[in-house]
Parts: structure tokens; C-alpha cells; sequence
């Protein structure tokens, strides 16, 4: 994982870049939310000790996305889908790195499986990770298809699907990634501390649940009678997959911590983001003249 997390921060911070460069060369405004790091991280060792915009330290993360990608039907029509992990839950109330040094106890090692309770909590924070990480890609692959969907400018266009190639990438990688976590040999494994399990769900496999399933597998697409099944990303309707519902996803997940409590983001960082994610929604594709 720690190439595939270097990899991945790199491209994301040159999509950041990238985007305020391109929006500043247009005269708009570029997007600024350094006002909002002010979140703490991890204190065990190695930790930098900077202002974070998101919480990584307790997450509810969903993972139906697992299900739905193995399963015939589309969320674009109405379809909910089980979690693959920690039914009928989900990954409840558990941190995606370790808190402290007690997570990380120097010299620990880390045998595959795991053996003591320390070396399960490991674990589990490094399962949690791997899923989260592919729950974010899911959404990032779900969002560009919608953005892309409103853009009149053929440049952006052309931004909107080339960045949106890389998030469905990211998502293939994290996806692949997230089934080490819920096979042997390192599963089943039950967090000691806060009860989370990560079962085996190869034991046995399933189509929803066979974890060397990761590519999409076909479903309703467009129309649920007059068409065949078709494999694609989904959902890409603007109210299951833009803007706004991404934002909502992350803050269910906790990517943002409690609103205006202990290490989480005021109300008014929650109401910048849907300001720019409902102008995102709205926005409509100018088809010109016929």
C-alpha cells in the first residue's frame, strides 16, 4: 500500500493544482479552504503535526459500494445494496490511520495473520483504510461522469473526463486492494477494541462477494426494459452521484468529523462545500442553437 498511497496523493494534489491554476487563468476565483485546517491528526510518531481539513481518526464507512459493483442492478433506478463488511453496519466508529503510539507500538511486528490483540487493531486500521480509500475513488468515479454531463465547454469536457479517467482508476486499484482485507490470510478479523469484523468472504464465495470480482459487472443501464444489462460506472444521475450527494457521503462518513464538536469542521465549512457543490449540480449544458 505505501507506493499505491504515494501514487495516489500525487495525483490528487495535481488535480487540486491543476484545477485552481485553470480556473485562475479564466479569472475566476480559485478554491482556498486553508481556513478550515484546523482539524488535528494522529499523535503517534512520525505524524506531522499540521491543521487537517478531514478526520481520518473515526470513520462510518459504507461499504455497499462493494456489493453494488458485483450485482446486476443500478442505483440509478431506486437499488440498495448489503455491506460487504460488518453487516448490516458497516465499518462503525473505526480510524483509517492509528490514533497513537498505542496503535503503533515501536517494534511491533506485524505477522500476516495477525496474532495479538495489538496486532489486530493493526490490522483493522489498515483494513479500514484500504476501504476507505475505494469508498472515496467510487464517489470521485461516480461525480466526473455527472459533471461531465453539464459541461457546454469542450475544454472542459475534456478535463472533466481525462481527470475522471484517473479517479476510476485509483477506484480499480483500491478496489482490488480492499479484498486483501476480507481473504485469507488475513481474514476473518475482528478489531479487539471496537468490535468491527472483517470475515472472509471468500468462505465461501459469492457474486456479490467473491474478492477477485473488482471489475463492474453488468447491470440496468439507461432503460431497465427495453435494454440489456450493460457494465458501467454507477450511479451517474446528478442526485445518487454529483456534487451534492458526494458531499453528503463524506460527511455521513465522518470524513469531516462531528459538525461543530470536538476535532470536526464548523457548520459554515459544511455550507461552503454544498454552496459550491448545488452551483456544481445546477449547472446546465448549453447546447447552443440547432
Amino acid at each position: 500500500m505505501p507506493q499505491y498511497i504515494t501514487d495516489n496523493t500525487d495525483d490528487e494534489l495535481s488535480h487540486a493544482a491543476f484545477l485552481n491554476a485553470y480556473l485562475m487563468s479564466h479569472g475566476a476565483e480559485p478554491v482556498n479552504l486553508d481556513a478550515f485546517r484546523t482539524l488535528t491528526g494522529s499523535t503517534a510518531k512520525g505524524a506531522q503535526k499540521i491543521g487537517r481539513l478531514t478526520n481520518l481518526l473515526n470513520l462510518n464507512v459504507d461499504t455497499s459500494w462493494y456489493t453494488r459493483y458485483r450485482s446486476e442492478e443500478n442505483p440509478d433506478f431506486g437499488a440498495t445494496f448489503a455491506q460487504a463488511v460488518n453487516p448490516p453496519n458497516g465499518i462503525k466508529n473505526e480510524p483509517a490511520i492509528p490514533l497513537n503510539d498505542t496503535d503503533t507500538p515501536p517494534g511491533q511486528s506485524q505477522p500476516v495473520p495477525p496474532v495479538t490483540d495489538a496486532e489486530k487493531r493493526m490490522q483493522a486500521i489498515a483494513n479500514t483504510a484500504g476501504f476507505h480509500f475505494a469508498f472515496i475513488e467510487q464517489g470521485g468515479s461516480s461525480l466526473y461522469p455527472t459533471l461531465a454531463l453539464k459541461a457546454s465547454s469542450e475544454e472542459v469536457l475534456r478535463i472533466l473526463l481525462s481527470i475522471g479517467g484517473v479517479e476510476i482508476d485509483h477506484f480499480s486499484l483500491w478496489h482490488d486492494k480492499a479484498g486483501n482485507a476480507v481473504s485469507s490470510p488475513l481474514a476473518p478479523l475482528t478489531d479487539p477494541e471496537t468490535g468491527v469484523t472483517f470475515a472472509d468472504l471468500n468462505a465461501p464465495p459469492t457474486e456479490l462477494t467473491q474478492t477477485n470480482k473488482i471489475l463492474p459487472e453488468p447491470c440496468d443501464f439507461i432503460n431497465e426494459e427495453g435494454l440489456p444489462p450493460c457494465s458501467v460506472i454507477r450511479p451517474t444521475l446528478t442526485r445518487f452521484g454529483g456534487a451534492v450527494a458526494t458531499v453528503k457521503a463524506f460527511t455521513d462518513d465522518g470524513l469531516f468529523g462531528p459538525i461543530d464538536g470536538l476535532n470536526g469542521q464548523p457548520q459554515s465549512f459544511i455550507d461552503f462545500a454544498m454552496k459550491l457543490a448545488n452551483a456544481a449540480d445546477n449547472a446546465r449544458r448549453d447546447l447552443g442553437e440547432d
